[in-house]
């Protein structure tokens, strides 16, 4: 089982960036997937969540709005397009899985301890 982030980078305020995250080992459809990131000396902060088979989406205050959630199941990878960043967005990237997506939401209201297998990530800086 392998989750593999990709997409972050530089950017100035206001500026968009589209994550991936490329699954191997194991079937998206049959996982909750949470996007969750970690600024460095703060704890991790989940930022959204879905599940493809049953149609849900997830997402905390500092990404509704801005942040969109999304599968390619044919590519068995997720997304999270992120317009009008910030610079408190600054952070490592990763996406994680649980095994019951049929509660996606309260597993997200949880956060990041109960979601593994992440990756290494990847890192999105907000800066002028």
């Amino acid at each position: 089982l392998q989750l593999v982030e990709s997409g972050g980078g530089l950017v100035q305020p206001g500026g968009s960036l589209r994550l991936s995250c490329a699954a191997s080992g194991l079937i998206l459809d049959d996982y909750a997937i949470m996007w969750f990131r970690q600024a460095p000396g703060k704890e991790r902060e989940g930022v959204s969540c879905i599940s493809s088979r049953f149609g849900t989406t997830y997402y905390t205050d500092s990404a509704k709005g801005r942040f969109t959630i999304s599968t390619d199941n044919a590519k068995n990878t997720v997304y999270l397009n992120m317009n009008n960043l910030r610079f408190e967005d600054t952070a490592v990237y990763h996406c994680a899985v649980n095994r019951r997506p049929e509660i996606l939401v309260q597993l997200c209201g949880i956060g990041p301890s109960v979601f593994g297998s992440w990756g290494q990530g990847t890192q999105v800086t907000v800066t002028s």
